[in-house]
């Protein structure tokens, strides 16, 4: 009893926020990992949340959960049963792209809050759910590799640290959701130049929905837009009257 008390006083400790140049640097250093070769590591990140995005709604809305696959190209493939068609698969397809996004969203409203190391938990729950739903070897092996980077940064660091990992992490996923949804239209055209069916989950939903793919592609990149001038403010803390006059 007295270790779980320990792990939850962690969990719900409060931390100081970060001085504005700490959290500004700390912005630009996602975003640098974001366009430096580096960025194909840090995107097997975003995959796992992307296939968590589809998994969670897709449970959401009533299909089986029938496993996930991450693959080293940081694709993924997260497969469920249910009806091929309906509300339920259109939500299913729609939620990964997003997911980055909503998820870094929430965790920049948390460290705002003086929860840094609640967040960090909160992912770590994340990746424990994926974990447990993956399928193939190379899965298995990035999200427990994952796991174990948020396990120490909870384990190892002080509050002030723990604070500063947290805000890259979500300005990572920030900014990545945001380039992973601008791929993805670049991807599009070149399956578009080579005359391939599109599989993207943006020409599923087409297919599905009747919408263009382009649209859905729009929605991708408005949300994730939107959620990183939210974020932003956040963590900086800035008058969130910034986002009207925007």
């Amino acid at each position: 009893m007295e270790q779980l008390a320990a792990i939850w006083a962690n969990v719900t400790a409060v931390q100081p926020p970060l001085e504005a140049w700490v959290v500004a640097l700390v912005i630009l250093g996602a975003a640098a990992v974001v366009v430096s070769p580096l960025w194909l590591l840090a995107r097997h990140g975003i995959t796992i949340v992307h296939e968590a995005g589809h998994g969670f709604v897709a449970t959401l809305t009533g299909r089986r959960l029938a496993g996930i696959r991450l693959h080293s190209d940081t694709s993924g493939v997260t497969v469920s049963v249910g009806r091929p068609r309906g509300p339920g698969m259109a939500f299913t397809l729609l939620a990964g792209y997003p997911a980055a996004a909503l998820v870094g969203l929430g965790a920049a409203w948390l460290i705002s809050t003086g929860h840094a190391t609640g967040m960090l938990w909160a992912l770590l729950g994340i990746v424990v759910l994926v974990l447990i739903q993956i399928r193939n070897w190379f899965g298995l092996w990035s999200v427990a590799v994952a796991g174990a980077l948020v396990v120490a940064a909870t384990m190892l660091l002080d509050g002030y640290w723990q604070s500063v990992v947290a805000t890259g992490l979500t300005a990572l996923l920030l900014i990545g959701a945001l380039r992973t949804s601008v791929e993805l239209q670049i991807t599009r055209r070149r399956e578009d130049a080579g005359r391939g069916r599109g599989n993207s989950d943006a020409d599923q939903l087409a297919r599905l929905t009747g919408v263009p793919a382009i649209v859905w592609v729009g929605v991708f990149v408005i949300t994730a837009l939107t959620c990183v001038a939210a974020g932003a403010v956040l963590l900086l803390r800035l008058d969130a009257s910034i986002l009207l006059a925007v």
